[in-house]
């Protein structure tokens, strides 16, 4: 779309603005999103370490800077935080996961029964939109994207039954579920298949609740059983991040050991 401003010196419009970060965001924010995709492509297996010292040097920010991005990944139950541990990449175990995942399961039954009952069927155009971004993300082989949008359909859903409690308890434990999704076959549809929660929304649409919860929970059951089998190795985090290697780094071979 083209603007046309009628006085040539007027300051740019908060959309224009809004549009420039969004195709070209700050250091920090670019910082947080390039990590972000890194954990969840499985570029950088659980429980590696994240230093503020290396991240620093391979971003080019200040340790203050990074140390906020960090706690903003912790926030979304990506990185765990420890005294006199730092950071490393959240590594929940296996009975952990199996209860995170049976939250969930109770959280967005909650979500789909309150949705069914609502007098006033919600407007699910903008998720049917949503699922069809997915789609096209997953057939694009676009995995970033597409591991962003089968999260956010989740949280999404959520904030259309109405619960801000719930759906900031989802957010968490949908980034830390979702982190924990196997990755070993890269063909397949994970970490959630779009087909499925377009079954949800069906369900949903024709106000069927049994259905509904059913899809849910059998689109759960799926996802839990995908879970991350977690690779022990060392590797470059420099390559991880997809940054180019400085020919003095001192962090080269001992940043991504976990």
């Amino acid at each position: 779309m083209t603007f046309t401003l009628p006085i040539m010196d007027m300051p740019t419009s908060a959309a224009a603005t809004a549009l420039e970060q969004e195709t070209h965001p700050a250091p920090e924010e670019r910082m947080y999103l390039e990590i972000y995709d890194a954990i969840m492509e499985h570029r950088l297996p659980a429980a590696t370490r994240l230093t503020e010292e290396g991240l620093g040097e391979i971003y080019g920010l200040a340790r203050h800077t990074v140390r906020r991005v960090l706690a903003r990944l912790a926030a979304d139950g990506l990185v765990d935080l420890a005294r006199n541990r730092g950071a490393h990449i959240a590594s929940p175990g296996e009975q952990e996961a199996l209860e995170m995942f049976e939250l969930r399961q109770m959280l967005e039954t909650l979500v789909v029964h309150k949705l069914a009952d609502k007098p006033e069927q919600p407007d699910f155009a903008a998720l049917r939109a949503l699922v069809g971004r997915e789609r096209d993300a997953y057939m694009r082989g676009d995995r970033p994207q597409w591991i962003r949008l089968s999260a956010e359909f989740h949280i999404e859903l959520a904030k259309l039954a109405g619960n801000s409690i719930v759906v900031e308890s989802l957010r968490r434990l949908v980034s830390r579920t979702t982190l924990l999704i196997s990755a070993t076959n890269p063909a397949a549809r994970q970490p959630c298949s779009f087909d499925e929660h377009a079954a949800v929304l069906d369900a949903l649409e024709k106000q069927d609740k049994t259905s509904a919860q059913e899809e849910m929970m059998q689109h759960l059951g799926q996802c839990a059983c995908r879970l991350l089998d977690r690779p022990a190795k060392r590797f470059d985090l420099r390559a991880a991040l997809g940054k180019p290697h400085a020919q003095s780094s001192r962090f080269n071979h001992h940043e991504g050991s976990t």
